[in-house]
């Protein structure tokens, strides 16, 4: 087949989506499919690209917006229109997978003037719920130009469903299991047998660091050797630090690592002995989740929808309140003081994070267009048999 994949987000800075389309690209590649991959891209530089086989084809500028306690880098260009009828014209793909297929500009456009099977996969969670509601009368013509729907989650499903209702299959994001599974050499300054809790997250509020740090003096005064480990880096991060010095925490009790290399990260995680998201909310996923589980790292994270599809509270980690700074220290201090559960935990996550590994999850994506266009196929002979049962029908009673 020949597939399209577009993307909302900027191309050139590394995201959730952007790495969930190289992805696919590259295990649809392996299985024979011609892929292309259309997105908005910006000359930003500050974060290296993804690289990728597969066509990229760059349409539109880039703009940054807040959105979701974050900020959305997509494209709201006027020439995006025309790049993108000339590109559906010229390449005539079969099937096209949108990512976020109601975000604005590039997939609506694509929607617009596809002819091709359209896809469409929604990531969000919470995201966008006022633009929902009142650009549902604008959308829905947009949205009935989906022949197939895909959530990554049950919250995502139910968020987006409120909306619009359709049949939606849950298909989760995937990670690179081997990637963060195989043992690599430890990091020397984390190897001193000291009890490590690790954060990995872009230190935005709603990742929930400062219910963390609010938390760890409760965590010393029962785990007094305990050090924790922040990977991620964003404006806040040195209002955190100014936190930890009015504590007396030093660099070898806190330890602020900012941005990590793609190839360090897998020794962070497999360094640490709890691995804990605090997070607020709005997560359609917990991708960090999968990865610190496929490295072999008990979870202590909220128990926030996004999360109850990746953790069950007792097998691979503890769920406990949101933005509840004595839970989190209760989870902590109980998985650093018994060994024996934090292994059951370890054994448990390996196990699961194995399921989401990229070439499952892209032959559950595969499987789901081949069924959407078997149906699309059938659909027309169906319309044609109603047609002429009916006419059929009508001739016998004009006979009447």
């Amino acid at each position: 087949m020949k597939l399209a994949l577009v993307s909302p987000y900027d191309f050139a800075y590394p995201g959730g989506v952007t790495e969930h389309v190289s992805h696919l690209a590259e295990q649809f590649r392996a299985h024979g499919h011609e892929v292309h991959i259309i997105a908005p891209s910006s000359d930003d530089e500050t974060e290296p690209s993804l690289s990728v086989d597969a066509p990229v084809h760059r349409i539109g500028r880039v703009v940054s917006i807040p959105a979701n306690g974050s900020v959305a880098r997509i494209t709201l260009s006027l020439r995006s229109y025309l790049q993108a009828k000339r590109l559906l014209s010229e390449e005539q793909f079969d099937l096209i997978h949108l990512h976020e297929p109601m975000m604005p500009a590039l997939p609506l456009t694509v929607l617009r003037h596809s002819g091709a099977t359209n896809i469409g996969t929604f990531h969000a969670f919470r995201n966008t719920p006022l633009a929902y509601f009142y650009g549902k009368p604008i959308l829905k013509p947009f949205f009935r130009k989906l022949h197939g729907h895909i959530a990554v989650s049950s919250a995502a499903r139910e968020f987006v469903g409120e909306y619009f209702p359709a049949d939606y299959r849950v298909i989760p994001n995937g990670i690179d299991f081997p990637r963060f599974n195989t043992r690599y050499p430890p990091l020397e300054e984390l190897s001193d047998g000291r009890p490590t809790v690790l954060f990995v997250g872009r230190l935005e509020k709603r990742k929930g660091l400062r219910f963390l740090l609010r938390a760890w003096p409760m965590v010393l005064k029962r785990q007094p050797e305990a050090r924790l480990v922040v990977v991620g880096r964003g404006r806040p991060l040195e209002g955190y630090r100014r936190f930890a010095e009015r504590h007396g925490w030093g660099p070898s009790d806190v330890k602020f690592a900012g941005y990590v290399a793609a190839e360090d990260l897998p020794r962070y995680y497999q360094a640490c002995d709890v691995f804990c998201a605090p997070n607020t909310g709005q997560e359609s996923f917990g991708i960090v989740l999968l990865e610190a589980m496929a490295a072999g790292a008990p979870i202590v994270a909220s128990d926030i929808p996004g999360y109850r599809d990746v953790v069950t509270s007792g097998e691979e980690g503890l769920l406990v309140e949101r933005q509840n700074p004595g839970a989190l220290a209760d989870a902590v201090c109980r998985l650093l003081g018994n060994p024996e559960l934090r292994a059951s935990m370890r054994r448990a996550g390996q196990f699961k994070a194995r399921e989401f590994d990229w070439p499952r999850v892209a032959a559950q994506v595969l499987d789901y267009y081949e069924e959407v266009l078997e149906k699309r196929e059938i659909e027309p002979e169906r319309r044609r048999v109603r047609f002429a049962r009916v006419k059929r029908m009508a001739g016998m009673l004009m006979r009447v």
